[in-house]
């Protein structure tokens, strides 16, 4: 029976992880940073896993648990995931996010030497390490050059997952843009425009934002996880950037919130501030997923509009209970 290691299980693509590899009978081993963490937890989602308490940062606990469990894959998803909380804590996030994930690589190869069998790992890598591409749609051969403490932080961790690759660790990452699904906390802006929506429909009021006319490229999360899932299991690792290779706005995203929910005067309950603009906004950010496509056989399977529709529904729902 095969075995899985999860770091940042609780988060969204953690979550929407695990229940996948539950589903097809792998064993699933998890780290959280805290008992506050694992209590936040879905209570059917923990129950079905092996969940342990330590910080990224803590190696030699890590190492210790990769140890112990002896997994035949290691996904690490752990890690700060706000640009802008990183710039408030810069250097939490190049430990966290950067080191950390250095920490990880070393547990499984070292792993890979006790046992002699190989230990797969996938790297949640980012669209951010690219800063402000000068072309556009971006692969895996555009230049890396951050512009955030975030983007740094991933930009250092995918550059050590190369270097444990030649050093014999079969370490893949995926070169993640924005995905999403109702598992976003608030905190991240288009959970924070499908919330606003529903709550808008039912009971009036308004939506602050910053600054709207940011494009990204925005897929289903889920799908986005299948890539992670595909490209530890390849025979061959390698970096695969995962993307729609669409983008819109965040004004895209509100009209398309708003208009599902049945709030068609949106335009009025919009009011900027600019205190929630970043200090360094990246510019557009577009994937080129074709290799992860003939690599991988990967393919998004969730448009969108309805990306964004599940998400209002979910809100719509949740208002309901």
């Amino acid at each position: 029976m095969s075995v899985a290691f999860v770091t940042g299980i609780s988060g969204q693509d953690g979550t929407i992880l695990a229940r996948r590899l539950v589903a097809e009978g792998v064993v699933v081993h998890g780290l959280v940073r805290s008992v506050d963490e694992l209590n936040a937890w879905s209570r059917a989602e923990r129950g079905q896993v092996t969940v342990h308490i330590g910080e990224l940062t803590d190696t030699e606990r890590v190492a210790q648990l990769v140890d112990q469990t002896e997994p035949d894959e290691v996904y690490n998803l752990a890690g700060i995931s706000s640009v802008a909380y990183s710039w408030d804590h810069p250097v939490v996030t190049g430990l966290v996010t950067g080191v950390g994930a250095v920490g990880v690589f070393d547990a499984a190869w070292r792993l890979a030497q006790r046992t002699g069998r190989p230990v797969r790992v996938v790297q949640a890598s980012s669209a951010e390490i690219f800063g402000r591409p000068a072309t556009s749609p971006q692969d895996e051969s555009s230049p890396i050059a951050p512009i955030s403490p975030y983007g740094a932080a991933k930009a250092y961790a995918h550059l050590a997952a190369a270097v444990y690759r030649e050093r014999g660790l079969p370490v893949s990452t995926v070169i993640l843009y924005n995905h999403e699904s109702p598992l976003r906390p608030t905190t991240f802006v288009t959970r924070k425009i499908s919330s606003a929506a529903a709550r808008i429909a039912r009971n009036g009021g308004e939506l602050t934002l910053g600054d709207t006319s940011v494009r990204r490229d925005w897929g289903w999360a889920p799908d986005y996880v299948d890539a992670m899932v595909r490209a530890v299991r390849h025979e061959q690792a390698g970096d695969y950037v995962v993307a729609t290779g669409q983008t819109h706005t965040v004004e895209d995203f509100v009209e398309a919130a708003m208009t599902h929910a049945g709030v068609h005067d949106w335009r009025s309950r919009i009011r900027t501030d600019p205190a929630l603009m970043r200090p360094a906004e990246a510019s557009v950010q577009v994937g080129d997923a074709t290799r992860a496509r003939t690599v991988l056989g990967w393919q998004p399977t969730v448009d969108f509009a309805e990306l964004v529709a599940r998400m209002v529904d979910h809100d719509l729902e949740l208002l309901g209970q």
